[in-house]
């Protein structure tokens, strides 16, 4: 089974993310996608929260690594609930204990690459705090897939505030939330293949062309042409 994350590293981004082409051109700008992310760069330990809105980092550019945690397993690893990070970058050193980061630091300071020292320490803390909720693995893939919250939650035998109050700690938001970002992502793979921009809609689940429209722009802050780089 795939560990849950992604290592990586990348220029500019704050948040390192897949490597794929479509990310690379616009590494600067991070959408939304349920992921939470632990970073390294130039001596910083940062962490990466959900989500709701595009994120834009300021400055200049500069080499980051990290890892992607796939939507609710960084909470377990970092021991912090995901709400409290929600819209955050925030530095290790206020989530963990100063040892702790500072060894961390080192490791990563002493390795010949950033993103496979951070991969092997969290392999380490993995064993330690033992595998995710295997109930928030099925959440994502049914959300991914599009299936209705309330069908979700009747199948994962929880009422809507029990899956509520799990899904705030585990992704940062609540389900309806972390459903609208996987259909924004569903979308963007279409529309990335060439797919038109009415057909993305019906497939990702929107009720028309102009719901997908108004979606990424309000989670992506721009318009969906402009975001694939069609000016």
């Amino acid at each position: 089974m795939a560990e849950p994350w992604q290592p990586t590293t990348t220029r500019r981004g704050a948040v390192p993310g897949p490597a794929s082409p479509a990310w690379s051109k616009r590494e600067a700008l991070v959408l939304p996608d349920g992921c939470m992310d632990l970073l390294w760069s130039e001596g910083r330990l940062l962490v990466a929260g959900p989500d709701t809105r595009a994120f834009e980092p300021a400055g200049p550019p500069a080499h980051w690594a990290g890892l992607r945690f796939f939507p609710g397993t960084a909470p377990g690893y970092l021991a912090v609930p995901a709400h409290e990070l929600r819209d955050r970058r925030v530095d290790l050193a206020d989530l963990w204990p100063a040892p702790a980061v500072r060894r961390l630091r080192d490791r990563v300071e002493a390795a010949p690459s950033a993103a496979t020292a951070l991969e092997a320490a969290a392999l380490e803390r993995a064993a330690e705090t033992g595998p995710p909720d295997p109930l928030l693995g099925v959440l994502v893939a049914a959300l991914d897939a599009g299936r209705p919250v309330a069908r979700t939650a009747d199948a994962l035998g929880l009422g809507a505030r029990t899956l509520h109050r799990r899904a705030l700690a585990a992704f940062g938001y609540g389900p309806k939330t972390l459903a609208r970002v996987l259909r924004l992502q569903r979308a963007l793979r279409l529309a990335r293949a060439g797919v038109p921009y009415a057909a993305c809609a019906a497939r990702a689940g929107y009720a028309d062309q102009a719901h997908l429209a108004r979606d990424v722009k309000e989670l992506a802050g721009r318009p969906l042409g402009r975001l694939l780089g069609g000016g």
